[in-house]
């Protein structure tokens, strides 16, 4: 078996344990795009069963967007190398997303009918787990685009309870950094599928990323940095007004 390099390891280990994402009889639906995150998440739930006190079942899920190409072949053949019991399905998705609102919101409804199907086939297939491969650059990422586009002060968190608890949204790669992640997958030989939408490489996200990037080079304290920040929050510093702030731009001369 394949031995998790110790600092992975030890992260991984830290959220589930202090987010307490996984219990006994827990069925896990693991959210598969086909990028290296998801691919690596599903191996690791894999194994991890091998070393966890817990049992609990696995499905890993993709929803084929509708883009075309062979995305769909490509993360069944690595689903099935993993080996893990999976479902496929094609859907239309982010064809109809981009036509939504002339293009304009085509991640937004994109992410929402997905999110939405998965909500459905979790309670179809008994899932009590909806794990996503998010890590912890996407959830400073996250926090810099609700700042900046949604107007508000919120990100992702490692473990989100869901219609009355019914359904909780676990991401065990929550403290876990891109570059591990990477490199772990690699070991592995784990062929990432790439991304077929053609917005990928021109999203808010991929802007905030191209700005966060060269700061991370800059200082490689600031990525831990803002990532405890986003857990260190004082409310009584934050503007709280008792109602709706009414601003008024100043006149223009």
């Amino acid at each position: 078996m394949f031995a998790l390099p110790k600092q992975f390891n030890h992260l991984v280990g830290r959220a589930m344990h202090l987010y307490q994402m996984l219990a006994d009889g827990d069925r896990v639906m693991i959210a598969v795009s086909g990028g290296i995150d998801s691919l690596v998440l599903a191996w690791l739930l894999k194994e991890w069963r091998h070393k966890a006190p817990i049992r609990y079942e696995l499905l890993a899920v993709h929803l084929d967007m509708g883009f075309g190409g062979v995305e769909y072949d490509l993360v069944k053949e690595q689903l099935r190398r993993i080996d893990l019991p999976m479902l496929l399905e094609r859907t239309e998705f982010g064809h109809k997303a981009l036509l939504a609102e002339n293009g304009k919101s085509g991640c937004y409804h994109c992410a929402r009918q997905r999110r939405s199907r998965l909500f459905s086939l979790a309670d179809e297939h008994h899932c009590n787990k909806l794990a996503f491969g998010h890590h912890q650059e996407d959830i400073i990422e996250t926090f810099f685009l609700n700042l900046f586009y949604g107007g508000n002060l919120s990100a992702m968190a490692p473990k989100q309870e869901l219609f009355a608890g019914k359904l909780a949204l676990i991401r065990p790669l929550a403290m876990v950094g891109k570059k591990q992640i990477v490199e772990l997958g690699q070991s592995l030989g784990i062929t990432p599928v790439t991304n077929p939408c053609p917005l990928a490489a021109d999203s808010r996200r991929e802007t905030i990323r191209t700005w966060l990037t060269p700061l991370y080079e800059k200082d490689p304290a600031l990525k831990a940095t803002i990532f405890a920040s986003l857990g260190n929050v004082r409310t009584d510093y934050l503007l709280t007004p008792l109602a709706p702030l009414n601003i008024t731009p100043p006149a223009t001369k």
